[in-house]
């Protein structure tokens, strides 16, 4: 059990690097939102590609800390039922509902991959590329894949010490 500890925490250290990778790209987003809302409001001329190129950061931000949100458990999660399950039962759905997260996960990877790869396009006023964008998505939920296969065996680990 000692390696698997060690590739645990190996994937968690990438995971919230890569976290903070996505993070550096909120400070160009702010940057450039509050310049184009004084451009607007204060001369009238708003900053073209402003709204395109948001889109790009918003989606870099959001698919590199998909995650590491799964690693510190800040996903939404309704527990009015569950909560009211004995433990065994909670273990038990949370096995069944992580498996669905996985195939799902994997559908954005498999999906994400494809159509990055077969991507051409660019977008309509910046001229940039879309398929790292959609490449991304591919990564990103692939590194999600990673997190829910630690919460998996955690939680098959704590329901078979049971």
């Amino acid at each position: 059990m000692g390696w698997l500890n060690t590739v645990k925490k190996g994937i968690q250290k990438f995971n919230l690097y890569i976290a903070g990778i996505g993070g550096v790209f909120l400070i160009p987003l702010m940057v450039v939102t509050a310049t184009d809302v004084v451009s607007r409001d204060i001369f009238n001329r708003p900053i073209p590609g402003v709204v395109e190129s948001s889109e790009y950061l918003l989606s870099i931000i959001i698919l590199l800390g998909l995650a590491y949100a799964q690693q510190v458990k800040a996903h939404v999660g309704v527990s009015i039922i569950t909560s009211r399950l004995p433990h065994h039962g909670q273990l038990v759905l949370s096995i069944i509902a992580t498996f669905i997260c996985l195939f799902i996960s994997s559908i954005l990877v498999w999906q994400g991959s494809k159509m990055g790869m077969e991507e051409r396009t660019v977008s309509d006023m910046l001229r940039i590329p879309q398929y790292p964008f959609k490449l991304l998505v591919g990564v990103g939920g692939f590194l999600l894949c990673l997190e829910l296969l630690i919460d998996l065996v955690d939680t098959i680990t704590k329901l078979l010490k049971r």
